[in-house]
């Protein structure tokens, strides 16, 4: 089906949060609204069906290395050939647009024991036309067949939104309602949503659902929601950290559920939690560069917005009973350990004395549950300091076998992926947790009541 203009930018604004008439609806009513895999179960034998994949991965050598988001949409692929379907999938690959998907497109075939032909210039830049070669593959295609269409953000117009106004909507409306339209006519009526990870506002996730005739939820994508996200949505502790200040947004929401009773923090977050501390005690607590306005355009810099933010947050958690526990020393950038830190300099790890102050926490916490008489539920995101550089690995390395230990007591310990996947891959094991998810950002936007974009495509693609 084709898409207008004018309900292309209906839409836009609808994904933009600039219509005041949409509904707010909770993590909860988007999933349930989802239609699922098995819904499809009627498509004919040679459909085409688009599957937007979760492609963004750097396969190694053989399968089962750097492919764990390949091998998630194996059930759906497997699903799709069995019935006959001519799938084509698409997707990113990293941020860059000259990446390429040729290696992706070799696994994915070799996952699935059949040839998956990559498609290089599959969309004309300038009119936003799908190629003529593209649609005569397809039409050609033998039932069963799989396609791979080359790096989506390749193309301009898979990046237009991520920075879009509402006041831009007018101007895109015209160019994104032709790249639907021409994905519905030359490509697939029907889609797929098999990418957990891509939660950003790229059109393939967000305007390509406008001119379907139908969409789905793929079988992992629909697993992660139903399961372990649901089960994230009750937790009773969270350990947060990282460099992005921005989490503070995500940790404000996950309280405001009502369920956590313990924090354990590092990082920008637990910078600007200390300052607010200081602050509402009557004092202050020197951020040092994190908090020089010479530094505005560093991802570590703290605004002063933020500070107003952690003691509101503050405030909320001692009426309501909730414990903080933050760092008390600090590894600064010259490698020595020090419990303030001062202009001109930053934080890099936590130093001992947090380190020591961490494990008494996590055995409070183990010792409040024992008594609970149920399984608590751990939600640990980020890592404690610049990990990746042997000086300042100690806090995320002593802080790991932490998840273990909640894990032997009973506890259901979740990892929100990203930089924290990496951490426990590197100094423990996928068995010393619950579960470990494969994409950081759209569990933190899933659990910090942030609508993630492309539920909200699906759920006004079902509502059409």
């Amino acid at each position: 089906m084709s898409i207008t203009v004018e309900a292309m930018a209906a839409w836009c604004r609808r994904l933009l949060g600039a219509d005041p008439s949409m509904p707010k609806l909770t993590l909860e009513e988007y999933v349930a609204a989802m239609p699922r895999l098995s819904s499809l179960a009627d498509v004919p034998s040679g459909t085409p069906v688009l599957v937007r994949g979760d492609v963004d991965a750097k396969p190694g050598k053989q399968i089962g290395e750097g492919d764990i988001r390949l091998r998630s949409m194996e059930e759906t692929l497997r699903f799709g050939r069995e019935r006959g379907w001519i799938q084509i999938v698409f997707g990113h690959i990293g941020r860059e647009p000259e990446k390429s998907l040729d290696k992706v497109a070799q696994r994915i075939g070799e996952i699935l024991g059949c040839d998956a032909p990559l498609v290089k210039d599959w969309l004309d830049p300038e009119t936003n036309t799908v190629s003529d070669e593209l649609a005569r593959m397809i039409r050609s295609a033998k039932p069963g067949s799989v396609i791979v269409l080359e790096n989506t953000r390749k193309y301009d117009i898979e990046r237009v939104l991520w920075k879009a106004k509402p006041a831009d909507v007018d101007r895109l409306a015209g160019p994104l309602a032709k790249l639907a339209g021409e994905m519905a006519e030359k490509v697939a009526k029907v889609y797929v949503s098999e990418a957990f990870s891509a939660g950003n506002l790229d059109a393939s996730t967000c305007v390509v659902p406008a001119a379907m005739d139908r969409v789905a939820l793929g079988a992992y994508v629909a697993s992660q929601f139903d399961g372990p996200l649901m089960d994230c949505l009750k937790t009773q502790m969270v350990i947060f950290s990282g460099l992005k200040i921005d989490k503070l947004n995500n940790l404000v929401a996950m309280i405001d559920r009502g369920t956590v009773r313990r924090v354990i923090t590092a990082g920008s977050v637990a910078m600007a939690l200390k300052k607010a501390a200081a602050r509402l005690a009557g004092g202050d607590f020197d951020l040092g560069m994190s908090e020089d306005p010479a530094n505005q355009k560093e991802p570590y810099y703290i605004p002063p917005e933020r500070i107003e933010q952690a003691k509101g947050m503050l405030a909320e958690a001692k009426e309501k009973g909730i414990e903080f526990t933050m760092p008390v020393d600090f590894v600064l950038g010259d490698g020595q350990v020090s419990e303030t830190v001062g202009p001109g300099q930053q934080q890099f790890d936590v130093g001992p004395k947090s380190r020591v102050l961490y494990h008494e926490t996590v055995a409070a916490f183990i010792k409040e549950q024992n008594s609970a008489g149920q399984p608590a539920v751990v939600f640990h995101n980020g890592v404690f300091g610049m990990f990746e550089d042997p000086r300042f690995e100690t806090g995320t390395k002593e802080f790991i076998p932490e998840l273990k230990r909640m894990t032997d007591a009973g506890m259901k310990v979740y990892v929100g992926g990203g930089e924290g996947g990496k951490a426990l891959e590197k100094y423990g094991r996928e068995d010393w947790v619950t579960y470990n998810f494969t994409a950081g950002g759209t569990v933190l936007k899933a659990l910090g009541g942030e609508p993630i974009p492309y539920l909200v495509a699906l759920k006004m693609a079902v509502a059409k």
